[in-house]
Parts: structure tokens; C-alpha cells; sequence
């Protein structure tokens, strides 16, 4: 804080009283002052460091995640490709097999949808209280239609409880302004035709009866009952009574999308396992990088280390750290395939990134064949033993809400904070001070004025007495 004094020279004293109070002022502030700026600085550039680690491990716990994706897996030793995707689309496993298959879809698994007899009133036609059963699959859902109801509260009242019976219910109305409600269902298959039984007559559909829109008392189902898939993999007849094919071939799956044929091959997922293996040593380097600007000291002009960064000397992102390295050479739980070395990362001595050797990695699926064991190593035999889990089991406490990284935050921030108040203190103290130390001098001065002023008189007293005796 700037002294608040006007430098000015005293009247009386003609010393430059503004310069030395605020000489004095500094001098007993300096040290306080250094204090506290040294450490609101380093308060600062900590809060810093913290928050970019943070959003380093954040950042690779979200790679990690991605990687790790059940629905899309990165590490599929074999990748499955259908030349039409406009018929159907396949992914593969790692107990999958080179091979090609030629698939002919005949047909899509349906599913079932109903009508009721059509109500005249639309859909608020008047429905009298009674009951209302919903049968799939042998699977039967009760419902008590209550007084006052209306085609509308019945259709709102099977839909509450959709996620359990799998039906949902709505309305639909033609043109002469008369409603059917219409159940319909997610399940495929032959044999999942949805029924229902009611003390309501209109609300009654029975069992393998089409409708005939043309009547208005008709009930049943919708254009055909539900049907099962069927195709034919190198002229093998299969059913499904859904349209993902999972089990007709080993370590295949297959999404059926329309009537047609396509040829699924098989292939060693090299590229694939490649570029996820890149993925995973560039996020894991982002952080080992992260912690080391944060940490390493740099040099000063003379080229000495002793320019600390944000976190240098701090134990925190060193035990982190050590932890992570420690995972990358803890075995996994294959046999064949246990450490990442085997697929060609190595930990650069010097710098503790990871560096990736593609020869020796295309050796390890070529002449090993052990593309198989990679998602193995990476995802583990259990949700806790792979590679990626460890990882995030490590990360986990430190980026969590309220974990380590934000315990360490909010300390320094409170820090921080406490040094606010201290330099306001400080403030208050120079304030205080320089005005005393003013009021001293100025007084000093004043008196120093008056003393001159009467020595001045005596001198001239004796000056004139010394004229007048002489004269």
C-alpha cells in the first residue's frame, strides 16, 4: 500500500517531513508486507496448480471411460464388418474367429399390435368402472378402471405402468371421428401377441383374431401377428425373436436391420487395437506432463533450477504419480498377456511417459496372436482387475467431490483468504501510523517555528538595546 503522506517540507524545521514518515512507514511495514505478498503469490500459483491438475486427470479419467465403453469396446481383438450396413450391422468379441459369412435376411422380428372395438365418442367416450387385464408372453397386468372413466384416463392409466408390463396404450381415431385404443409393445417375436380381458365389452381383444377396421364391434391384431426373424447364414436356417442376433454365431453378434443379403467378415482388429493403444499412452502422458510443468523447477538467468513451480517440492502429485506407475506394472489377470510391454509400451526412464513401438506391437498380434488378450488386459475377467479399473480406482480420490484435490483447494483458498484480511490489517496499521507519525512531526515542526521565531526576537532585542548604548 502506497503512504497516504504528501511529501512536504516543514515551515518551521524545513525538513521533508512527507519523506520521512513515509520512510519510517516502510521500514516497519517491509517485512510484513514481503510476508505477505511472497505468500498470497505462492497461495495463488498453488490454487492454480491444483485446479490444472484436476483438469488433467479429469480429462484421463474420461479417456479411461471411453476406452473402457461396454457398448463400443476399444480393445476387441476382432472387428466385424458387413459389406451392406443397409441390412444388417455386426460387431465381434474376442472369442470371435477370422472367417467370412454370407447372411440372407428374410425377414425382421415383429412385434405385436392391437386394437379395441372402436368407441363413437372419441376419446373422451364414457368407459364404465370395471377391470382390464393385459396378457404377453403368459405375463398378465391387472388394472381397476375406476368410475367416471373416459377412453383417455384408460389409455393414461396402461401407461403407468409401461415399464413393467412392457404395453403402452394410445389412441387412435378415423375419420368419422370414432376411437380404438391401440396397444403395442418394444417385445419381438413369434408368440408375444398381446391380449386382453375386461368387464368392459369394447375392451375385450382376443387371441389370434385380425381386425377388421371396417367393423366398428371388431377387435384383434394389427395387419399380422407378431413373427419372428428368419435368415440364413451360408444357407443355415435361423430364427430370433429378436432382431440382434447374438448366439448363432460364435463370438458374432448382428443387428438385423431389413430384408436382404450381406457377407460378414471377421478380421484381426489390428488397426483398431492400435489406435485405441495410442489413445490410452497420449492420455496417460498428458497427465505424466501435467505433473511434471507443475513440479520441475526451472532455471534462472544463470541458469540454476530455482525457479519453483505451482506444486514443486509438494509430496501430493508425486504420490499420485507413483501410483499410477505402479498399475502400468502390476499383471493383469490373462495368462498369455499380462503387461503392457508385451504389446510394445515401454515408460521412457527419463521423462516417465509412455512411448509405444508399433513393430514390436504388430509382432505381438501377428506371430503371438495375442490381439485376443488385450481387452482382457485392459477390462479385466472382474469390474476391479483390469487395467483401466485400477487406473480409475487410483484416480477416484483425488477428483471426487470433496476428494483430496479439493480438500487441498479449499485449504488454500482459505489461506488465501487469511492473507486478505492480514494485508487489511497491515493497511490499517500504515493508515494509523503514517497519521500519528504526521501529527508528530508537524508538531515537532511548529515548535521548531517557534522557537526560531523567538530566537529571532531576542537576537533583534539585543541587536537594537546594543544600537541604542553605541549611539
Amino acid at each position: 500500500m502506497a503512504s497516504p503522506i504528501v511529501p512536504s517540507t516543514g515551515l518551521g524545521s524545513g525538513l521533508d517531513i512527507g519523506s520521512i514518515v513515509t520512510a519510517l512507514v516502510n521500514a516497519d511495514k517491509s517485512a510484513k508486507q514481503t510476508q505477505i505478498n511472497s505468500q498470497t503469490t505462492l497461495a495463488t500459483s498453488k490454487i492454480s496448480g491444483v485446479g490444472s491438475l484436476k483438469s488433467a486427470l479429469t480429462a484421463y479419467q474420461t479417456a479411461l471411460t471411453n476406452l473402457g465403453s461396454a457398448t463400443n469396446p476399444a480393445f476387441s481383438g476382432f472387428a466385424a464388418t458387413s459389406s451392406t450396413p443397409a441390412t444388417l450391422g455386426a460387431t465381434s468379441d474376442n472369442t470371435a474367429v477370422n472367417g467370412s459369412y454370407n447372411i440372407v435376411v428374410q425377414n425382421l422380428a415383429t412385434s405385436s399390435k392391437v386394437a379395441t372395438a372402436s368407441f363413437s365418442g372419441g376419446a373422451t367416450s364414457a368407459i364404465p368402472s370395471g377391470n382390464l387385464t393385459i396378457t404377453q408372453n403368459t405375463t398378465a397386468t391387472s388394472f381397476t378402471i375406476p368410475a367416471n372413466s373416459t377412453l383417455q384416463s384408460v389409455r393414461d392409466l396402461v401407461n403407468t405402468q409401461t415399464a413393467t408390463s412392457g404395453v403402452s396404450a394410445n389412441i387412435v381415431t378415423d375419420s368419422t371421428g370414432a376411437s380404438r385404443l391401440v396397444f403395442g409393445s418394444t417385445t419381438t417375436g413369434a408368440g408375444s401377441d398381446i391380449t386382453t380381458t375386461s368387464s368392459v365389452a369394447g375392451l375385450v381383444i382376443p387371441a389370434n383374431t385380425a381386425l377388421n377396421s371396417a367393423t366398428p364391434g371388431s377387435a384383434g391384431y394389427i395387419g399380422s401377428q407378431a413373427l419372428d426373424a428368419n435368415l440364413t447364414i451360408d444357407g443355415l436356417a435361423v430364427k430370433s425373436s429378436s432382431n440382434t442376433v447374438s448366439k448363432a454365431i460364435s463370438g458374432l453378434s448382428m443387428t438385423l436391420v431389413a430384408a436382404g443379403s450381406s457377407t460378414v467378415t471377421v478380421a484381426t482388429n489390428t488397426d483398431g487395437l492400435k489406435t485405441s493403444l495410442q489413445t490410452f499412452v497420449d492420455a496417460y502422458n498428458t497427465v505424466v506432463k501435467t505433473i511434471t510443468s507443475l513440479t520441475k523447477a526451472t532455471a534462472d538467468s544463470k541458469g540454476n533450477l530455482t525457479v519453483a513451480a505451482a506444486m514443486t517440492g509438494d509430496s501430493l502429485p508425486r504420490t499420485l504419480l507413483a501410483s499410477l506407475r505402479d498399475q502400468l506394472v502390476t499383471p493383469g489377470p490373462g495368462s498369455q498377456l499380462s503387461v503392457l510391454s508385451q504389446l510394445g509400451i515401454q515408460t521412457d526412464q527419463k521423462a516417465g511417459t509412455l512411448t509405444f513401438d508399433s513393430t514390436k506391437f504388430t509382432t505381438a498380434m501377428t506371430s503371438k496372436s495375442l490381439g485376443g488378450q488385450v481387452q482382457q488386459l485392459f477390462s479385466g475377467t472382474t469390474s476391479t482387475n483390469g487395467l483401466l479399473a485400477r487406473m480409475g480406482a487410483v484416480l477416484t480420490p483425488y477428483t471426487q467431490t470433496g476428494g483430496i484435490l479439493d480438500t487441498r483447494s479449499s485449504s488454500l483458498t482459505t489461506q488465501k483468504n487469511a492473507l486478505t484480511t492480514q494485508q487489511a490489517a497491515l493497511d490499517l496499521r500504515v493508515t494509523n501510523m503514517t497519521a500519528a507519525l504526521t501529527a508528530k512531526y508537524n508538531a515537532m515542526d511548529l515548535l521548531v517555528g517557534q522557537m526560531k521565531a523567538t530566537s529571532t526576537s531576542i537576537t533583534s532585542y539585543f541587536t537594537s538595546l546594543s544600537a541604542s548604548k553605541t549611539g
